[in-house]
């Protein structure tokens, strides 16, 4: 079809993920004269595609929403297209080191095809979980489409102060979270357990420090299961209960974790791991063996899968520092 790109017998560097990670990688090594192909699932899939506004990119003043943001790359990757191929949506199946490099088996177009270069880059993200009702995932989507349930709080924390917020989480991580929050000097914070025990499977000696700074905060916890939401009209986070009670807040926030860092494909090819689960770097962001510790040659991780802040601005670091060391030492 006009416009499709080809796939090239062989490509200087292939990318894996096309979020704002990946696209920036196949920029630079374009502006750097490599040939790359990105195998991306499609913009729906990054994290930020549904966030409708994001005051934390240089040169957007006003805030620009995820979708906009990546459509943007999108464009400029497009524009170096002799560079680039972009292969969207693909599915990546399966990555194999080779004595010149990496091998990537992906589903595009009901076909499947392999895609080999002599660096690869993995930029695939991670998955927020997302709160259950009923079994289903989608009734906190149009609260969350509309910014009033957030779920970064480095990206929108700022948004907070002065506000009630509901934490939608149970164990450690939601405590943490809940008391990060105070940061921003929100007017309260409840922790709503969606029917699991609050600190549930911490250990006794977290539980109990954890329990008494959540107490010296004033941040008390909602134990009965979430039936619904509501408010949606006055732009507030109503939250029905199963027992038939109700709370009302001036925002949502999503503690749960992620459902998907995406270890399938970095595992495969040895990468070690940090204790949260993120593939483990050095500062040029060349992924590391998980025997010897050593950084694996010709493979890079950058983005929100490997271990550092999950920010975009960090996101496009991380693909500048990637793609200018293939440039510098191993190309």
């Amino acid at each position: 079809m006009p416009g499709f790109p080809r796939l090239r017998p062989s490509y200087d560097l292939v990318i894996v993920g096309g979020g704002h990670a990946g696209l920036q990688a196949g920029l630079k090594a374009a502006l750097l004269g490599y040939s790359a192909a990105i195998v991306d699932r499609g913009p729906k899939y990054s994290r930020s595609y549904y966030a409708p506004k994001m005051d934390n990119i240089p040169g957007f003043p006003e805030g620009i929403s995820g979708h906009r943001l990546l459509d943007t790359q999108i464009a400029s990757v497009r524009r170096m297209e002799a560079a680039v191929d972009y292969f969207t949506p693909a599915t990546a199946a399966a990555v194999e080191r080779m004595d010149n490099g990496f091998s990537v088996t992906f589903e595009w177009l009901k076909q499947t095809h392999v895609a080999r270069g002599r660096a690869l880059v993995l930029a695939m993200g991670v998955v927020d979980r997302i709160p259950e009702v009923a079994g289903k995932i989608d009734p906190i989507f149009p609260w969350a489409n509309q910014a009033i349930v957030d779920f970064c709080i480095l990206c929108d924390g700022h948004e907070l102060t002065g506000k009630s917020v509901g934490v939608i989480g149970h164990d450690a991580f939601a405590a943490r979270t809940a008391l990060d929050l105070w940061h921003f000097r929100p007017t309260s914070v409840t922790l709503l357990t969606h029917g699991r025990p609050l600190l549930e499977g911490a250990p006794a000696d977290e539980r109990a420090a954890l329990s008494s700074a959540l107490a010296e905060h004033g941040i008390d916890a909602v134990e009965p299961e979430i039936a619904g939401f509501d408010e949606l009209r006055e732009k507030r986070f109503g939250v029905r209960f199963v027992d038939g009670s109700h709370r009302g807040f001036d925002r949502g926030f999503s503690a749960l974790g992620w459902y998907d860092m995406h270890q399938t494909l970095p595992r495969s090819l040895g990468c070690r791991f940090d204790p949260d689960g993120y593939v483990a770097t050095d500062e040029d962001c060349r992924a590391l063996d998980a025997v010897t510790g050593a950084p694996i040659p010709g493979l890079y991780c950058v983005g929100d899968q490997r271990s550092g802040w999950n920010q975009i601005p960090e996101a496009w670091a991380t693909a500048e520092r990637a793609v200018i060391h293939a440039y510098a030492e191993y190309l």
